[in-house]
């Protein structure tokens, strides 16, 4: 039986309202909003932003923590069919500017005061004001599922960030298959911690928990105590974080096993997590860490391991079944099971579309839309059984002395290593060799690295070539939003 996918992002409330309007559908700090509440506000919402100004195609950025306002606003925009576009509130001011002037955004939804940025700027309160004003009514505009409906800015590994342009169908359809695929029903309680103006994270909340008619917790912390303490009180039964977070809950001690007693999914990134904090937190907390590999490009989950397990060591789970994941060689062609090539995503049927492209980039959507496929930029391959084993990005593949080193197969022997909380493994230039393998190192808070361990750590679990020739121990590596370390930054501390 096929899946049933919302016609668009307002429909996407309808089955639960049909069901049972006063189920909890949203819990934030400050709200608790059932489904006919939520709906309600997603109505004012729309014109809301119609009376500031924004037209159906317009774009409307966003620059706010997880709270219901985020959520609403989201939803408002896309009954009126206007584009989303998520800042994340920790970039600089010149990083917010170019993300609005390069979406050329209508306006700026924020919390608090963005110094420097030139466009029209509506701060939480105002935004309120506007949406209790509103009235309790659908706006009356007719949406196109598969028009431009949000843009998701890659985390920009070189020079300035590309924007993924995904329609609303292309939104709703990873949450119907997981849903359908996962058995997800009333009962599901989905937390969050991860912040809400990342495309992925939208499409993992209530796109998707609406679905199933169930509960989106999103959370307000991504400390250890923090998520524990949302798990705990909130009973939540999903739940994804990056593995920096996976490693902080099982080594604090404050965080006890029975906190996260209510949790039936863990997931986290496949080839970014490491297997030992995978095994750490499963012995501390009784629970199977699941893997999953993501794009932005996609949107959100191409692959994830079966909700009962069994994790394959390694690998990032199983492509999703609307979805046809295949291992290329250089020319494009497909790669026999086992061997490592470029990973490629592309249409199992008729229900999966690739991304519109990357907002007004022609050259840069030609390059990675091929045939009907995305051009991940990733190397793994596909084992005997199916699963996704995702060695590395081919951008960041080293060639030293004309031989592969996978930064994070490196990566996850180092994690191995006692007192390292995280590492970054990368190629430096060299005109002997072409380049050279070097690490830079975190210590766990309160210990120390020696190099030479490092050193005779890696030399017992790899070949002596993809050995680091040089460790940099540094206070911290730089991180993004979702907890990944920016390497573009991690040159300056060499």
């Amino acid at each position: 039986m096929r899946t049933p996918v919302p016609a668009t992002v307002a429909r996407v409330f309808d089955r639960a309202l049909a069901e049972d309007p006063d189920r909890e559908a949203l819990v934030t700090r400050e709200h608790r909003l059932s489904y006919a509440e939520l709906d309600r506000l997603a109505d004012r919402a729309a014109h809301a932003l119609r009376d500031l100004g924004v037209a159906p195609g317009d774009r409307v950025a966003a620059s706010l923590p997880n709270e219901a306002d985020v959520v609403v606003a989201f939803h408002g925009a896309m009954r009126l069919g206007a584009v989303w576009v998520g800042v994340n509130r920790a970039l600089a001011p010149p990083e917010k500017q170019f993300l609005l002037e390069d979406s050329g955004s209508a306006l700026l939804l924020c919390d608090d005061d963005v110094p420097g940025v030139e466009v029209r700027v509506v701060p939480v309160a105002e935004w309120r004001q506007a949406v209790d004003a509103a009235p309790d009514a659908p706006v009356g505009v007719t949406v196109d599922p598969f028009a431009p409906a949000g843009i998701a800015y890659t985390s920009g590994t070189t020079g300035h960030p590309k924007g993924a342009v995904h329609s609303q169908w292309n939104l709703l359809l990873p949450g119907a298959v997981l849903v359908a695929t996962r058995g997800y029903g009333p009962d599901l309680r989905k937390g969050d911690c991860l912040p809400l103006t990342i495309l992925n994270v939208v499409v993992l909340t209530t796109l998707l928990v609406s679905q199933a008619g169930g509960c989106s917790i999103v959370m307000d912390r991504i400390d250890p105590e923090g998520v524990a303490a949302w798990v705990r009180d909130e009973a939540v039964t999903t739940w994804n974080g990056p593995p920096a977070l996976l490693h902080g809950l099982a080594s604090n001690d404050a965080v006890a096993p029975d906190d996260l007693a209510s949790l039936d999914e863990v997931w986290t990134g496949g080839a970014d997590c490491p297997e030992v904090i995978r095994q750490r937190f499963e012995a501390k907390f009784g629970r199977v860490v699941l893997a999953t590999y993501g794009l932005s490009e996609a949107p959100t989950v191409v692959s994830i391991d079966p909700r009962s397990g069994p994790h394959v060591e390694g690998s990032s789970g199983r492509p999703l079944p609307h979805l046809a994941v295949r291992i290329t060689d250089p020319a494009g062609a497909g790669c026999p099971v086992g061997e490592t090539g470029e990973i490629r995503v592309g249409p199992a049927d008729d229900r999966y579309r690739t991304m519109l492209g990357y907002w007004q980039r022609p050259e840069a959507t030609a390059e990675v839309l091929v045939g009907g496929e995305l051009r991940t930029g990733d190397v793994g391959f596909l084992d005997p059984e199916g699963n996704l084993h995702v060695r590395d990005r081919l951008s960041l593949v080293i060639l030293r002395g004309g031989a592969n080193v996978y930064p994070a197969e490196v990566e996850r022997v180092l994690h191995e290593a006692p007192n390292l909380a995280a590492c970054a493994v990368l190629g430096v230039p060299d005109e002997r060799l072409g380049e050279r393998v070097v690490a830079a190192v975190e210590p766990v808070p309160g210990a120390e690295l020696d190099e030479e361990a490092l050193r005779r750590h890696c030399l017992a679990r790899l070949a002596r070539y993809k050995v680091p020739e040089r460790f940099v121990v540094v206070d911290a590596l730089p991180r993004n939003a979702m907890g990944k370390v920016v390497r573009r930054a991690v040159p300056d501390l060499l």
